[in-house]
């Protein structure tokens, strides 16, 4: 059980093919894990092993070729997507005993291409905020020590990989919730660009802020999971077709990057300067190793005032809930949601110019450079009692968003990015580099990001047992 737990998500895919493991096998090392090691961090609060036990039972009856991509690997999904027949809670009071109908049709994708679900991680409530609480199961804790946050809003998949409790996992991202629970949790995140994840339409139906995307504990198992995730589903208009691009291939192929451009802060400070410093020493390591690495970003000065608008807009959907549950709200959301119930049509308008200007200039950006580094996060892991990140280098912040602009900014401009590991603080606690491709751009955002996992050396550091 500890040898598959330590597997890598290829690793234990060849042997599902192959037939020398089975799905079932994978559910008892995973219940076997999880019970013995969720307890102390609190990553995935709602298991269904006896579902996943059926399901996985449904593929094994298929001959071995047809078992799909992922062949019968275990997944968990985001405490934000429904499962059916799942205890499905957004993290929050109001639907705290709430079971699922039907499944999220990013999950029955993942299902048609072989994934069994087997747990729900947590997150924080509707997903608001980078830290994962909420009042239903309390906090998730990280690893690399107990004491510290998780970040969020995917913090329970990043806390999962982290301690072997996943080999792959699904996430979300509008504001980072992909990236910057990877940053904490020492795994790699990816936000994709809008469209390459089908997932069931809500109250928006051409929102492409907030995306679904993979999680693992390095990129070439991360890009298995990308692979089973993408394509068109006619329920989701804004979904793309595959255009028959294996990212695993991709990421396995060897390119390296002629110039990448990296930057501190995005223009946007502040950073931390440890997170600064290890950011540039990774680039440096870039140099030598010839890639021709400048410090340079595109102009994103609109970041902040652009994106408190239109995520204020998105959160304006959720006013029902405002008026039937008040009360069960917590004070984050309920602010987001008044917000956007204020905004006037100008305020609106001015931030979607903002944001087709940032988009533009992004574009322009990317004719000179392959890639774009920066920070995945500007702090590191912050004490887990702390609601957000109130004030960074001296800097504080008027809002429980403000702290998320250097991750927001991407979001805007549709580009591709990813989380992966660049180093450890003083006190041994994860930093992230966060980088970034040119809009549909997967394909060399995976292959730079595995290049630069091997120069960094940092492509197996988890999983690991949580740490007081």
């Amino acid at each position: 059980m500890t040898d598959l737990i330590r597997m890598t998500a290829t690793a234990i895919v060849e042997g599902l093919r192959s037939g020398d493991i089975t799905p079932l096998d994978c559910l008892d090392a995973l219940e076997n894990r999880v019970a013995g090691v969720d307890g102390k961090v609190n990553a995935l609060p709602t298991r269904c092993f006896e579902r996943a036990r059926s399901h996985a039972r449904q593929i094994m009856a298929k001959p071995l070729a047809e078992r799909g991509l992922l062949a019968g690997l275990p997944v968990p999904i985001k405490d934000l997507a429904d499962v059916a027949g799942v205890r499905s809670t957004q993290g929050s009071p109001i639907f705290k005993d709430r079971i699922a109908d039907t499944s999220d049709l990013l999950v029955t994708h993942l299902e048609g291409n072989g994934g069994v679900i087997y747990a729900m991680s947590n997150t924080p409530e509707f997903g608001a905020g980078a830290h994962t609480f909420n009042e239903v199961f309390g906090a998730t804790l990280n690893p690399w020590n107990t004491r510290m946050s998780a970040s969020g809003s995917s913090g329970g998949a990043a806390v999962a990989l982290a301690t072997g409790m996943a080999w792959v996992a699904h996430g979300s991202d509008l504001g980072g919730s992909l990236r910057n629970p990877a940053s904490f949790c020492g795994v790699a995140g990816m936000r994709p660009s809008p469209g390459r994840v089908a997932a069931t339409v809500f109250s928006k139906i051409d929102s492409t802020l907030g995306v679904e995307g993979p999680m693992a504990r390095n990129v070439q198992d991360l890009a298995l999971l990308f692979d089973a995730m993408v394509g068109e589903e006619a329920a989701d208009p804004l979904s793309l077709p595959s255009d028959g691009t294996s990212y695993l291939k991709a990421a396995r192929s060897g390119w390296k990057p002629k110039r990448v451009a990296v930057s501190r802060d995005l223009g946007l400070p502040p950073v931390d300067p440890a997170v600064a410093e290890l950011v540039l020493a990774a680039a440096a390591k870039l140099e030598a190793e010839g890639v021709i690495v400048e410090e340079a970003h595109p102009d994103l000065k609109e970041t902040r005032d652009c994106a408190q608008t239109l995520r204020a807009l998105a959160y304006s959907n959720m006013r029902p809930l405002l008026d039937k549950h008040r009360d069960l709200l917590k004070p984050e959301v309920v602010w987001n949601i008044e917000k956007g119930l204020s905004l006037t049509g100008a305020e609106i308008a001015r931030a979607e110019a903002q944001r087709g200007e940032m988009f533009r200039r992004m574009r322009t950006f990317f004719e000179t450079y392959d890639l774009l580094l920066c920070p995945a996060t500007i702090v590191p892991p912050f004490p887990v009692e702390q609601r957000y990140v109130a004030e960074c280098d001296g800097v504080k912040f008027a809002s429980y968003v403000d702290w998320l602009m250097i991750v927001h900014a991407i979001t805007l401009c549709c580009c591709p990015a990813i989380s992966i590991p660049c180093g450890f603080t003083s006190n041994h606690l994860p930093v992230g580099l966060q980088v970034v491709a040119p809009g549909r751009g997967e394909a060399k955002l995976l292959a730079g990001a595995r290049f630069i996992e091997q120069v960094l050396g940092l492509g197996a550091i988890t999983p690991i047992d949580p740490r007081g």
